[in-house]
């Protein structure tokens, strides 16, 4: 019904810049909450930013000050600018809408299939 496509990983050198891209296409009413999970090799999924529709966000300490999430309702997209890049930062970014409301009216948690984002040293 609703899919998340996440776009824009790949290889990047400590201390470079990437950018996410996550758009939001199917059978969508509306969508809250957005947000960036990621999981590393042998570790759990954590969140990394999240964003309401109306613009509040909310970071993980670990990336506080170096990632940005942004977002374009129009578009039913959300982004993370991720600068200053470090090597622990490699993982699987995964995109993720808690409640999405479908055109039917039901509602679901929508995933996106992830992304991998590997940084060198």
């Amino acid at each position: 019904q609703v899919q998340l496509a996440e776009s824009g990983g790949g290889l990047v050198e400590a201390g470079g810049s990437l950018r996410l891209s996550c758009a939001a296409s199917g059978n969508i009413f509306s969508i809250n909450t957005m947000g960036w999970y990621r999981q590393a090799p042998g570790k759990q999924r954590d969140m990394v930013a999240t964003i309401t529709r109306g613009g509040i966000t909310h970071y993980s300490d670990s990336v506080k000050g170096r990632f940005t999430i942004s977002r374009d309702n129009t578009k039913n997209t959300i982004y993370l600018q991720m600068n200053i890049v470090k090597p622990e930062d490699t993982a699987v970014y995964y995109c993720h809408a808690p409640l999405v409301v479908f055109t039917d009216m039901k509602y679901g948690d929508v995933w996106g299939a992830g992304i991998l984002v590997t940084v060198s040293s």
